[in-house]
């Protein structure tokens, strides 16, 4: 048997995350959508050409879990991301469906341990951010860039965009309470027609507030 010291240290960052996934907020004005905030851990976005180049010619993703956001899941398939001097984060979990161009979202601990200045960007906004090796089953890929923190950011409907009265790429503040009571500022406003109000972010922030202890959530302009 395994003693602590053994214990593999993803193991025990999955179990945390796992217990930190979401949390709704109260309702604080009648008609106020419920929100959920999310804690989004360390993944990885691919494109038809890397899948291909990783899982082999013509594999496709398997869904294990739907995500919020509909059409969006946690594949089974996971990734080995290689930073300088061969630093390496094992298991990382891809998300669907595949997009134009992939990239990696990491904290800033996950950066720090593989080695990358990487910027804070919302996703899809990749250009000039440091690059890093993807190793699969089947192969390895170099990203020349895409390796990002990702942005804090609220995903919402057009009626929720009314009821906030804010616009595409506003700036928003989320009041996390509690017994670490945090607000974070510039949360970035992403609005769909089909999204759902849901906050991100990342797992470095969730743990700063005691996110997975606190119900008592608000945001706001």
């Amino acid at each position: 048997m395994a003693t602590p010291a053994q214990i593999d240290r993803s193991v025990v960052e999955g179990l945390v995350r796992e217990l930190v996934m979401k949390r709704l907020a109260t309702r604080t004005r009648p008609g106020e959508p419920t929100l959920v905030v999310h804690a989004s851990a360390r993944h990885m976005h691919l494109c038809r050409e890397d899948l291909d180049q990783l899982f082999g010619p013509g594999s496709e993703l398997t869904v294990d879990r739907e995500l919020y956001q509909e059409g969006n899941f946690a594949a089974k398939e996971t990734v080995t991301l290689i930073g300088p001097r061969s630093r390496l984060i094992s298991n990382l979990r891809i998300l669907g469906p595949l997009r134009s161009r992939s990239q990696v979202e990491l904290a800033f601990t996950d950066a720090i341990t593989l080695g990358l200045d990487a910027p804070i960007r919302l996703s899809g906004n990749l250009d000039g951010t440091p690059g890093a090796f993807v190793m699969g089953p089947h192969g390895m890929v170099e990203l020349k860039e895409g390796v990002i923190r990702a942005a804090k950011h609220v995903h919402m409907s057009p009626e929720d965009a009314a009821f906030y009265g804010v616009k595409q790429g506003d700036l928003m503040k989320l009041r996390v309470g509690g017994d670490a009571p945090v607000t974070f500022e510039g949360v970035q406003v992403r609005i769909g027609k089909d999204y759902r109000l849901d906050v991100h972010l990342d797992t470095d922030e969730a743990n700063a507030c005691g996110l997975h202890l606190t119900k008592d959530i608000e945001l706001f302009k």
